[in-house]
């Protein structure tokens, strides 16, 4: 199986059980190994007192573009910490967009850089995240597990 199909059939069964993500209208348009673009439009109701979008949900968007991208590899994986700047306000209206891209993977650990942009191309937030992978934990039975070569060999 190619790696960008087993990126495809692990986004395929995370956003079924994603709850989060669904609820705040987030749309995955993208997903690659090791790398996936959400996008999200600012509402009403994600606005803070003062009628910007709250940073917890900039980081939101921000946290599920990481998680696509860092269970691409068809292994689950979680967060083991990460760290965001916010660096422009969101308002009302907006289409933020969350490019995810692995920066490293080593053995159980991974490092993955995200910005935050508006439909303006304007950078809203600067996230970089940690994963850990829980090593032979597949997200989808009978998909290949880990790195995959462009042949399939593992």
């Amino acid at each position: 199986m190619q790696p960008q199909a087993v990126a495809e059939a692990a986004r395929d069964a995370m956003w079924r059980d994603d709850q989060a993500s669904r609820l705040l209208g987030m749309q995955v348009q993208a997903v690659g190994p090791g790398s996936a673009t959400v996008a999200m439009t600012v509402r009403r109701d994600m606005l803070n007192g003062h009628a910007i979008c709250h940073g917890g949900l900039v980081t939101t968007l921000a946290d599920s573009a990481f998680a696509f991208a860092c269970n691409a590899y068809n292994e689950l994986t979680v967060a083991s910490g990460f760290d965001v700047n916010i660096v422009s306000a969101a308002r009302e209206g907006d289409v933020l967009t969350a490019t995810a891209a692995e920066v490293s993977k080593a053995g159980r650990t991974g490092v993955y850089d995200v910005t935050v942009r508006n439909q303006r191309g304007e950078l809203v937030a600067a996230f970089r995240g940690r994963s850990y992978t829980m090593k032979g934990k597949a997200l989808v039975d009978g998909v290949p597990v880990g790195r995959q070569e462009a042949g399939g060999a593992a």
